[in-house]
C-alpha cells in the first residue's frame, strides 16, 4: 500500500475518534487510547522513514505503537536505544 494512503486512512481515523466525542466514560478512554497508538504508528512509521538512512528500524507492532504512543517522543528514543544496543 502507498505510503500517503496509508498517512491519509489513519489522519481521517484520528479525525474521526476527534470530532465523534462520546459522553460516556469506557467509550472516551478506549477512543483516547485508540488514537495514541495511532499516533505512535505514524511516530514510527516516520522514524523508519528517516532512520533508513542510519540504520534504524523499529518494527511497527501494537506493543511498539502503544509504547511510542502512550510515552511519546521519550518512548520513541527508548525504542530506538533498545534496538541499537539491546537487540
Amino acid at each position: 500500500m502507498e505510503p500517503i494512503i496509508v498517512i491519509s486512512i489513519l489522519g481521517g481515523l484520528i479525525l474521526v475518534l476527534l470530532f465523534s466525542g462520546t459522553t460516556s466514560k469506557p467509550a472516551r478512554f478506549v477512543g483516547q487510547a485508540a488514537i495514541k497508538i495511532v499516533i505512535g504508528a505514524l511516530f514510527l512509521f516516520f522514524l523508519n522513514v528517516v532512520g533508513n538512512r542510519y540504520g534504524i528500524h523499529v518494527p511497527i507492532n501494537f506493543a511498539t505503537s502503544a509504547l511510542s504512543g502512550f510515552l511519546g517522543i521519550p518512548g520513541l528514543f527508548a525504542l530506538v536505544a533498545i534496538q541499537q544496543w539491546i537487540i
